[in-house]
């Protein structure tokens, strides 16, 4: 459990989870490695469009989760939230993303 989770132990919306998802991606070397993995991601998704090869969606989560975790274990030094809101985890850094490539959030 993290310094900012509340007393009972789990966050009980996606509106108290984010600003915890944040502080856990205060490394700006993590950050920019989400983005890139998100933004991967979206490639892979147009790939298997185009191509129409369903492997590119299970290349998916790989480049997604791979860019993520690398970026929590050797830059932010901590656990990524994926392993205990899997859900608001991939909410938070699809927002996360989206605020960084439309400039409300520092890259």
């Amino acid at each position: 459990m993290g310094t900012d989770e509340p007393a009972g132990g789990r966050f009980q919306s996606f509106a108290a989870f984010y600003p915890h998802y944040i502080h856990e991606h205060s490394n700006r070397t993590c950050r920019r490695i989400h983005v890139v993995g998100s933004a991967l991601v979206l490639v892979a998704l147009a790939a298997a469009v185009v191509t129409r090869n369903a492997w590119w969606l299970l290349a998916m989560p790989l480049i997604g989760y791979g860019f993520a975790w690398v970026g929590h274990f050797f830059f932010e030094k901590n656990r990524p939230a994926t392993f205990r809101y899997p859900l608001w985890s991939l909410m938070g850094d699809w927002r996360m993303f989206f605020e960084t490539v439309t400039g409300r959030r520092p890259f």
